[in-house]
């Protein structure tokens, strides 16, 4: 079966996990813009990453039969400096444009501070500006909570906001029910130090469902897992889930999330 991975880091990736990912079945991957482990000096350093993001990362994935997208933004972990980001965030649209990139993202909150809340309004705003889908990080363990209902109460109060065109990513057991309920697509991360396994992405589709629903593995420069999402589909093959429900989560939900964006373009293997 074919798959997706909505949200890796494959930057981070050596090109041995290319070859490892094609050969399991991966058509597609979506690389969302992310903190690379360390801080960045400057607002060239920022340029550099998303020409690698737009230029690069594209053919390396091209060599081994996989389609590359991205995202545009700066992270949340980088966001508490207002200043710093604006210079960033003027870079954004003449990067919006490139062929690959399918919005603006990963963005969202990490401690929950006011200056990150500036931050993210003002890339919201940006992306409202020029029509972009959004894709929301929200923050790791005891953060979680609070920085998704923050990250909900702000797109609730913005009229112009198109939810079907927006996944609120890392939903966990206690965040998932909020995120589906308010109308956005929910991002399950399969990550091995937190997030969720396998087994409880598998427990928390079996509660609510599949409908928009995208699994990912986030993988990247950490312990983190780039055949994570075949160790889904094989967890819920484990259960007796039927194919086809295995297929709606891993290849028909990105697909259909993805195909939103305008510079989307992608023709089916056979």
């Amino acid at each position: 079966m074919y798959f997706f991975d909505p949200h890796i880091h494959m930057a981070a990736r050596t090109t041995d996990d290319f070859e490892t990912m094609a050969k399991a079945g991966c058509v597609v991957v979506g690389e969302p813009a992310f903190w690379m482990g360390y801080d960045r000096s400057g607002v060239d350093s920022f340029r550099d990453y998303f020409r690698q993001l737009t230029e690069w990362e594209p053919q390396r994935a091209a060599n081994h039969g996989i389609r590359h997208y991205c995202w545009m933004g700066i992270n949340a972990k980088e966001a508490e400096n207002v200043e710093f980001a604006r210079e960033v965030i003027a870079l954004l649209p003449e990067f919006l444009t490139r062929p690959s990139v399918l919005g603006i993202g990963e963005i969202g909150l990490h401690k929950n501070t006011p200056n990150e809340v500036t931050t993210l309004l003002e890339l919201i705003e940006l992306g409202m500006k020029t029509d972009e889908q959004l894709l929301f990080h929200t923050p790791h363990l005891e953060d979680k909570y609070l920085g998704t209902r923050m990250i909900l109460d702000i797109l609730r109060a913005d009229s112009r906001i198109d939810r079907t065109r927006v996944c609120v990513d890392h939903c966990e057991e206690h965040t998932i029910r909020p995120v589906l309920d308010e109308g956005y697509w929910a991002g399950i991360t399969l990550y091995p130090t937190s997030k969720a396994t396998p087994q409880r992405a598998a427990d928390m589709v079996e509660i609510y469902g599949a409908e928009r629903i995208l699994v990912n593995s986030s993988a990247d420069w950490g312990p983190s897992d780039p055949m994570a999402v075949p160790a889904l589909m094989f967890e819920m093959r484990r259960r007796g889930h039927a194919e086809s429900l295995i297929q709606q989560l891993v290849y028909d939900n990105p697909l259909k999330f993805f195909s939103q964006s305008r510079n989307f373009q992608f023709t089916p293997p056979e």
